[in-house]
């Protein structure tokens, strides 16, 4: 399927406050009783829990087992599925991958209408979720995005702050150490809008070696200054402890290190990168375990629940039909809608994650960023 990079996506998502919906609390017959369910930990993961899983352990009884290897599904899925045992069933994954493992048959096609519930005015899930569907083995739940943000107590920078994303590489005005993701992704194409090349060219440019060379080139700059992560929770942290100034992560835990920890800690949306997270089913689950996953994902997808993930964390549900659900904090008390990326103000200046190119594109950069990282 081919994704649409279109703009009235995100004119829908960005809502008023109003509605309710209920979920179909139907029975499971034959059904495992219990589900490992993978995800990406820390504020992310206790959103899911309190929002789906909570929920719907109470409602059935079932003990969901919280994995959190996301980061590591792709390779993960590869192998359990070359043994033949398959151990997961369910796990949380960005688009993109979603689409690898879809392509190598690793992930199950969903046939989202009849699997997933409508929304409450009856409009089918297909049409709820739209564009976001962007494989035929992706359920999306949220739209979230990665930032920039930084230190707004640093006493080297003199009183100023950055306002653009190109901060990040600006050592002169704001030295310090930065802290990146250990992936290509988002690094290359902040590196090349960094670099002068047009946003609407990024993708042209880092599809050709020469591209490659000119974002790693850029990276080169800061890359003595940067610690690299590989869990979103180790930034807000880094930042927090002052190991680092300026750094990248995904926006709910921005939120929750601003928010919630009350950290010196601010947002940088420019350039902030919009993408997709979602559910794939793997591919080879008995007929009982897939009944029993099925099942949750028809409760876990519906308006209600992708709205009151919302409440705990600062990503955009998914359907849009949820979007006018969405209200206040659920301890904090405070309006979420101004915190998501979404929101007119944060949206001004994004960037869209071309999907399609990194499931095509992956493996290979992948190769030669790890190798300029080694250097």
């Amino acid at each position: 399927m081919k994704f649409k990079y279109a703009n009235p996506l995100l004119a829908a998502m960005i809502a008023s406050i109003a509605g309710t919906a209920a979920a179909d609390n139907h029975g499971c017959e034959n059904c495992a009783d219990s589900m490992t369910i993978v995800s990406w930990g820390g504020a992310y993961s206790a959103s899911q829990n309190n929002a789906y899983h909570l929920p719907y352990q109470e409602m059935t009884g079932i003990t969901v087992v919280n994995d959190e290897s996301s980061a590591e599904a792709v390779a993960k899925l590869r192998a359990m599925n070359e043994a033949n045992n398959v151990t997961w069933d369910l796990v949380d994954v960005v688009a993109a991958d979603a689409m690898r493992l879809c392509d190598e048959g690793l992930a199950e096609v969903i046939d989202h209408d009849s699997a997933l519930a409508a929304a409450p005015d009856g409009t089918p899930a297909s049409e709820d979720f739209g564009d976001l569907i962007v494989s035929e083995c992706f359920i999306p739940q949220i739209v979230y995005s990665t930032t920039l943000a930084y230190r707004n107590d640093v006493e080297a920078w003199g009183g100023a702050t950055p306002d653009s994303a190109c901060a990040l590489f600006d050592q002169e005005a704001y030295p310090g150490k930065r802290t990146l993701e250990k992936r290509p992704i988002n690094n290359m194409e902040w590196a090349l809008l960094c670099d002068g090349v047009p946003k609407a060219e990024i993708y042209d440019v880092l599809g050709t070696p020469e591209g490659v060379d000119q974002a790693l080139a850029k990276l080169d700059t800061i890359k003595a200054d940067t610690i690299w992560w590989s869990a979103a929770a180790e930034p807000p942290q880094l930042l927090a402890d002052g190991e680092a100034v300026i750094g990248s992560s995904y926006n709910g835990r921005w939120f929750s290190a601003i928010e919630e920890q009350d950290q010196p800690i601010s947002m940088l949306w420019d350039a902030q990168v919009f993408d997709l997270d979602g559910w794939i089913v793997p591919a080879g689950l008995s007929a009982e375990r897939k009944d029993r996953v099925m099942h949750y994902l028809n409760f876990a997808t519906d308006t209600q629940r992708l709205a009151d993930q919302a409440k705990y964390i600062s990503y955009g549900p998914a359907r849009l039909s949820s979007a006018p659900m969405v209200g206040k904090h659920e301890t904090l008390g405070i309006d979420m809608g101004p915190h998501m990326p979404t929101d007119p103000e944060n949206a001004k200046n994004t960037f869209l994650y071309n999907y399609e190119f990194w499931a095509d594109n992956r493996d290979d950069i992948d190769a030669k960023f790890q190798a300029w990282l080694a250097k």
